[in-house]
């Protein structure tokens, strides 16, 4: 069984402010393609529905998606928001990744 990402409240959080600022109420959407300068990437991206076969992970009235081809990618994962002095993000913490780039959006398995 495949145990799914972890979202933190601090992730959470940071999408309930994008969607009052915004006066939307869009998921956050966490994706894994083939490409990055490690072999995949990480895709984040606002999203206004859940396909049937996503997995939700839902926080604070706010909803994370995965689908399911990039769910074994992110197995164990942790989906969180940094601010740093390169700017504010969100981030994955994926225990599954044997190399990452310096960007932090590329990695590999």
């Amino acid at each position: 069984m495949t145990l799914p990402p972890k979202v933190t409240a601090r992730a959470f959080a940071r999408l309930a402010e994008i969607n009052a600022a915004t006066g939307e109420h869009k998921a956050l959407r966490v994706a894994v393609e083939g490409g990055g300068c490690s072999g995949f990437q990480y895709d984040i991206s606002l999203d206004d529905n859940a396909a049937t076969d996503d997995l939700v992970l839902e926080g604070d009235g706010q909803k994370v998606l995965v689908d399911p081809v990039s769910l074994p990618f992110l197995e164990n994962a942790v989906i969180d928001f940094t601010e740093e002095l390169i700017g504010a993000r969100f981030v994955i913490e994926n225990p599954n990744a044997t190399a990452s780039c310096g960007c932090g959006t590329s990695f590999s398995m």
